[in-house]
């Protein structure tokens, strides 16, 4: 493709130098798990959310399995969240024992549909994970009174949100506990698996590192005393240095990725309809969602154009078959959702001459009348 939906070799090659200079001075060190780089960018990257604490964990999707293990939710226990994401949050909900409740979505944000949880929560409900899906925030008032009026947490499922805000707080930093992913695709992204868990209790943070870490007591640095029963999934040092250095960098990209949200704004056709920025929210553009009734033949006529999109996601993960037992009644927003949405080039890499070819690629598909 002459226009690919992301170029990860290009994000690097921006980086190369400091990249390079990072990398190798791991490898010289011989500390390769736990080490200062680890120590470093937990503290830096909750500096940058505005968080208290931040602890890393090997992937997005065990940031949100070792919340829950965290705050004692498992078996027995329900959490609402939303089909319309990857399969990893219902995925991470399982995997801590506890069973994860479908809820409609808003069908301009994409994200939780506050006005659906009353006709969720149960009494075996202990958790509410709204997904701030695509980088623009779940409407978070609604949700976290709610959940105060019923004795619930909130965790962020923030694996598309880094840089996202609502009402000017960072997203991640509201509920009890935000989840964050670092796969290489992400706003920011390490050259492997990552993830964290940045939160405003301290105390659960460090609940986190000890559960990560084999269940030892890793801030007092006392090794092989195990304190719970934990699991393996540590973020490494390798990463942390990668992580480290594209985080000076990250808020500059996420600028350049809302610069090209405006272009986009401004000039794609009438013929698909675009992402909405609400009042109240900053969008970070993870990706770049339209959506169209006809978005296969659109798929398909921006490839011969030398235009790569991609569908997140096809399928919900309540018509996934490994998850399909947990649908508990319609989604039909989600459901149409999942059969309109496309998305376009965001990342901040992108020359002016290949949005331009995005654009004309876009204003040229015409819908069968």
């Amino acid at each position: 493709m002459e226009v690919p939906c992301i170029d990860l070799a290009a994000g690097y090659l921006e980086l190369k130098p400091e990249l390079d200079k990072a990398v190798k001075r791991v490898l010289a060190s011989g500390s390769y798990v736990l080490g200062e780089n680890v120590d470093a960018f937990e503290a830096e990257f909750a500096g940058w959310l505005g968080a208290a604490a931040a602890a890393a964990v090997g992937s997005g999707t065990d940031a949100i399995y070792l919340t829950l293990k965290a705050l004692e939710i498992g078996a027995g226990d329900e959490v609402i969240t939303v089909s319309h994401t990857a399969v990893n949050t219902a995925m991470a909900v399982l995997k801590a024992g506890a069973t994860p409740v479908f809820v409609d979505i808003d069908p301009e944000t994409f994200g939780m549909d506050p006005r659906l949880l009353e006709a969720a929560v149960t009494g075996s409900t202990r958790a509410i994970m709204p997904v701030h899906l695509y980088g623009h925030p779940v409407d978070m008032d609604p949700v976290a009174k709610f959940a105060d009026d019923h004795g619930l947490a909130v965790i962020e499922d923030c694996a598309q949100a880094h840089g996202a805000f609502y009402r000017g707080r960072a997203a991640g930093t509201i509920g009890k506990a935000g989840c964050f992913s670092f796969y290489p695709t992400k706003n920011l992204g390490a050259c492997g698996d990552g993830g964290a868990v940045v939160t405003n209790d301290p105390e659960l943070a460090a609940r986190i590192r000890s559960l990560a870490n084999c269940g030892q007591d890793r801030d007092s640095r006392e090794r092989r005393r195990n304190i719970f029963r934990g699991d393996v999934s540590r973020l490494d040092e390798l990463q942390a240095a990668i992580l480290r250095v594209k985080l000076r960098r990250l808020s500059l990209q996420i600028s350049r990725r809302r610069e090209i949200a405006s272009f986009y704004r401004r000039e794609l056709s009438a013929a698909v309809a675009l992402p909405v920025e609400k009042d109240w929210a900053r969008h970070c553009y993870h990706l770049y969602v339209i959506r169209s009734k006809e978005r296969d033949r659109l798929k398909k006529h921006l490839a011969a154009a030398g235009v790569e999109a991609l569908v997140h996601y096809p399928a919900p993960a309540h018509r996934q078959p490994a998850y399909a037992r947990l649908a508990r009644g319609p989604l039909p927003t989600t459901e149409a959702a999942a059969a309109e949405v496309l998305s376009l080039p965001v990342f901040p890499q992108l020359q002016e001459a290949q949005l331009d070819r995005v654009a004309a690629a876009v204003a040229s598909f015409h819908p069968a009348a």
